[in-house]
This record gives structure tokens, C-alpha cells and sequence, in this order.
């Protein structure tokens, strides 16, 4: 591209990422494409030439979110360039396209071309809304990142799309189906950021345990689960392991039927690999779970808790619940609070159910109200906070490796905040310059949710 064909130099382009990590890591590639072209990245809430909003689709209140931040950087500056991207986009875009509040509507898998199609925008700014989607949605769009928006842990995106088809699940058919990353650019992007001084790195994907097994179909990707062989995610971790400069590798978001004996066995030999474990769970109640199309029972999923437990001391097992999802009824529900006793778990993320249109879940009878809903999602709530304060307090009197992310002046004190590899916050006493090393700390009572617990966001 010569200089006169590049129309973003010296242009303020404000960015706004919504919903999952997978959309984090993106919002941060298409950053640096910005950034490449010699655009000045500024404040999503500042007044910039071009906002580029990351929308997401997961429920009805990321939607009303995803309109809302699209019609406030309209207000922001009329006259900017509004780009809009993202499950939202995908699902939503002859809504969208009538809402005029858009310039450009870009389809999940072109994001990589996003900076690209903005600068062609700004040489002919058209009066009609310009749209760009991918009618393949099977082929991994491939972006990565020389730097990261945080100084400790790098997300790192490695794969995309579902299979699953979750009745109440919109987002296979906005993501596409599943699709990995080459192994060896995961590992060339991790090394890159290692040595750039980044501590961890967090292994993200809208369902992570697909990884690699593309070519696979249904039948053949639960064989291989539940095999010996080949194990496409273990592979990457062992060779994730030996990135010189890295300390610790985290895990998003697990199937649980990827959790057996000789799965586990191997990531337990893998020191960097943190015990932490996000295992959607979505319901405590078989009945639910098969109506939700989940394709394992309860007692599958205890005994994946149990496998964890056995390879590795005290675990942060973390789990996402729906509550109020159609015919729900108390003993459903009340199934799903004993089963959260029954899996101790370290933190559970609560949602109410959303129903979301031409999903099989929409079509149900007996769709609960609102405040049933939320009431049952209170109740819920009571529970976690005991299950997660009883985790976070077995490790009192222990001594933990921390990785300091952040130093704050709180009541005139300097506090170092930082995570275990348990994932676990803690809070002490140290100054800034602790901020991205690992210290080790003696857990007492008083880190316990006294500082951090107000914001502090367990999800991965």
C-alpha cells in the first residue's frame, strides 16, 4: 500500500469488546491492524473518527448491551465511522441495517480485514450501510497479537465455532462450526509474548475442548474423548510447557466429557498447567440437562470432578449454571443447588435463562417468568458465595505462589492483588514494583474477599 491509499493514518480509533474472551483477544488483534495502518487507538468513551464495537448475541441483555454501545458511539461524535462486528452482527444485521445506526456490519469470520475494510470505507464513504460476511464459517480465521492489553496474562485464542447445538444456544449458528488454530502459530504467538515479559497465558475458544479435532465428525470426536489417543488439546499443552519465559498456562472454558483418567493423567504431569478448571455445567438436574441438549448426566460430571481431584491437591473446579431454563420446576432447581454441594465448587457463574429466538429452547413450553427466574437465581447465589469462601479460606495458613497484577492505594495503604495458580485473588501489602512477578504469600483471613471481592470477576 503506498501513503497516499492509507486514509486511517493519524485517525482516533475507539474500540469496545462485549461478552467472552474469545472476543477480547479478537478486539485486540484488530487493534494492532489499526495500529499498523498508523491510526491512534483512543478511549472507547473519548471522541474518536472510528469506533469498532465486538458485539455479542449470548443473551437478550448482551443484545440490548450491543445496541446500546452501538447508539452511544453514534452520540459520541455523529459524524465518526461506526463499525459494528460480532455474534450480535451476525445474528441481528437486517436489524441492524434498519437501525441506521451503523456504517459497516462485518461478519464474525472477517475480522482480520476489519482495518482494511474501514480504510477502503473512508477513500468512498457510502450513503448505504456496507456489510462483509463470510459464507464459510468452517476455516479458522487466523489472528494473533504482538502484544497484549494486560501486563501479566495473555489470552490466546486457539480455537472458534460449536458443534454442540445446546437447545438454548445461539452461538454455533453465529460462530459456525468448529475450527482450530495451527499448533505451531499458538506456540510462535505465546513464545512472542513470553518474551515480552507476559507470565501467563490463558488458552481461550468458544468450545476449547474441540481443539484439533475439526475433521471429526460427532461420533468420532467422542471416541477420541474418551480414548487413549490421540488428544489434539494434550499436545498443545505439552509443547506449551516447554515455552521458555512462560510460568503458568490457563484453561478456559472445559467440556466435562473432556475430562478422563488418561487425559488428566497427562495434564497432570505438566507443572505450568494451573489447577483450575472451568467445567460448564448448566444444570444439576438429569432431567434439564437432557432437555438442554447436554450430552452427559450428572454422575458423569461428578466423577470428572472426581478425576481432577485425584491428580491434583485442592483444584478450583468452576462452573457456569443456567437457572429457569423452560419447565424448570422447584425440584429441578432445587436438584441443581444439591448438586453444586455435591461438586463443592469453587465459583459458580449464574445466569437466568435467556431465550433466545430459533433456538429448540425458544420453542418450550412452560417458559418461566422473570421474577421466578431471578428469585431462583438469588437463591442460587446464597449458595455460591458459602461454596466459594469455604474454598478460598482452605488455604489459609498456606503458602501460595501469587502473580501480582495490580498494585492499588487503598485506606492509605499500598496492596499488591494478584492470583494463585488455584485462581484464587489475593490481597497484601507490597508496592509496584511486585506488579507481573510471582511472590510467594502466606494466605490468612485477611486476604479474603476484604478488598477485591466487590469487583473482582472469577471467569476466565
Amino acid at each position: 500500500m503506498s501513503i497516499s491509499e492509507n486514509n486511517l493514518k493519524n485517525k482516533k480509533a475507539a474500540f469496545l469488546s462485549l461478552g467472552c474472551k474469545t472476543n477480547a483477544y479478537e478486539t485486540e488483534a484488530i487493534k494492532q491492524q489499526f495500529k499498523m495502518y498508523g491510526a491512534e487507538i483512543c478511549e472507547f468513551t473519548d471522541y474518536a473518527d472510528i469506533y469498532v464495537i465486538n458485539t455479542c448475541t449470548v443473551t437478550n441483555i448482551a443484545d440490548k448491551k450491543s445496541r446500546q454501545m452501538l447508539r452511544r458511539a453514534r452520540s459520541l461524535n455523529p459524524q465518526a465511522v461506526v463499525l459494528a462486528t460480532g455474534c450480535y452482527v451476525q445474528e441481528s444485521a437486517d436489524s441492524l441495517k434498519e437501525d441506521g445506526t451503523v456504517d459497516l456490519l462485518i461478519g464474525n469470520r472477517l475480522k482480520s480485514r476489519i482495518a482494511e475494510y474501514v480504510n477502503d470505507y473512508l477513500q468512498n464513504p457510502a450513503k448505504e450501510i456496507f456489510t462483509a460476511f463470510n459464507s464459510d464459517q468452517s476455516s479458522y480465521e487466523e489472528m494473533s497479537l504482538l502484544s497484549e492489553y494486560r501486563h501479566t496474562r495473555a489470552d490466546i485464542k486457539i480455537q472458534d465455532g460449536c458443534n454442540q447445538f445446546c437447545s438454548y444456544c445461539i452461538i454455533p449458528y453465529a460462530r459456525g462450526r468448529i475450527s482450530s488454530r495451527n499448533k505451531r502459530e499458538v506456540i510462535s504467538e505465546v513464545s512472542r509474548l513470553a518474551e515480552r515479559g507476559y507470565k501467563e497465558a490463558v488458552l481461550t475458544g468458544i468450545h476449547l475442548s474441540s481443539y484439533g479435532l475439526d475433521d471429526a465428525s460427532a461420533q468420532e470426536q467422542e471416541s477420541l474423548r474418551l480414548s487413549s489417543g490421540r488428544m489434539p488439546l494434550i499436545e498443545l499443552l505439552e509443547e506449551l510447557n516447554s515455552v521458555e519465559g512462560l510460568e503458568r498456562i490457563r484453561l478456559g472454558s472445559l467440556e466435562p466429557r473432556i475430562i478422563t483418567e488418561d487425559f488428566v493423567r497427562k495434564m497432570s504431569c505438566l507443572e505450568k498447567v494451573c489447577p483450575h478448571f472451568h467445567l460448564s455445567l448448566q444444570s444439576g438436574s438429569d432431567s434439564v440437562l437432557k432437555r438442554m441438549n447436554r450430552k452427559y448426566t450428572t454422575e458423569e460430571y461428578l466423577n470428572a470432578c472426581g478425576i481432577l481431584r485425584k491428580y491434583y491437591y485442592r483444584p478450583s473446579v468452576t462452573t457456569d449454571i443456567i437457572v429457569g431454563f423452560p419447565g424448570e420446576t422447584e425440584i429441578e432447581f432445587e436438584e441443581t443447588v444439591s448438586f453444586a454441594e455435591k461438586a463443592s465448587f469453587a465459583a459458580i457463574h449464574i445466569f437466568p435463562y435467556s431465550r433466545r429466538f430459533g433456538t429448540a429452547a425458544d420453542r418450550m413450553e412452560m417458559q418461566l417468568t422473570a421474577s421466578e427466574k431471578q428469585e431462583r437465581a438469588k437463591r442460587l447465589a446464597e449458595t455460591e458465595k458459602r461454596l466459594r469462601n469455604s474454598y478460598e479460606v482452605s488455604f489459609s495458613g498456606d503458602i501460595k505462589p501469587v502473580l501480582v497484577e495490580e498494585c492499588r492505594n487503598t485506606d492509605g495503604k499500598s496492596l499488591c492483588i494478584g492470583f494463585t495458580p488455584e485462581y484464587v485473588p489475593v490481597c497484601f501489602e507490597g508496592d509496584s514494583g511486585l506488579v507481573n512477578t510471582i511472590v510467594d504469600v502466606k494466605m490468612s483471613d485477611m486476604y479474603v474477599n476484604e478488598y477485591i471481592s466487590a469487583d473482582f470477576d472469577w471467569k476466565i
